[in-house]
């Protein structure tokens, strides 16, 4: 079955009405439904998305996203694990030129475990890394 990461900046940009990208993520994700049969993404991300829209848009927002993650089929929230994190740290240490987050290095390790080539993110962070994106970065 084919699948999609998706990034925290997606799913930050799907939950807030007033970023400047809210209408292109909102018209990409309901395709990536139809056209994938799992989204992807960590125990990470949601923990990052979730502190991000608690500041920004509150908690009854943020705790519409975890609910919403939990309760979709479609969507499959994967925990980080000793050895993602071990190959985050080979990533952090051979990209030291970029300015990767550990929860992007074990995003990139999680993609290339699971053999995912397309991140739905807003973070060229995934290109720099060799990974395909929707949109598709300008």
């Amino acid at each position: 079955m084919e699948e999609v990461f998706v990034d925290a900046s997606a799913w930050v940009t799907l939950a807030d009405k007033d970023d400047v990208h809210h209408k292109e993520a909102a018209t990409i994700y309901p395709e990536l439904l139809k056209r994938y049969g799992r989204l992807v993404t960590t125990n990470l991300v949601v923990g990052e998305v979730y502190m991000i829209l608690r500041r920004a848009l509150g908690l009854p927002q943020a705790i519409s996203f975890l609910d919403g993650i939990k309760a979709s089929p479609r969507i499959v929230k994967l925990c980080s694990t000793e050895e993602l994190e071990e190959e985050a740290e080979v990533i952090l240490r051979h990209y030291s030129d970029q300015d990767f987050s550990f929860t992007d290095a074990v995003s990139f390790s999680l993609m290339a475990q699971r053999k995912i080539r397309l991140a739905f993110a807003f973070d060229r962070h995934f290109a720099a890394a060799g990974f395909a994106l929707t949109p598709n970065p300008i």
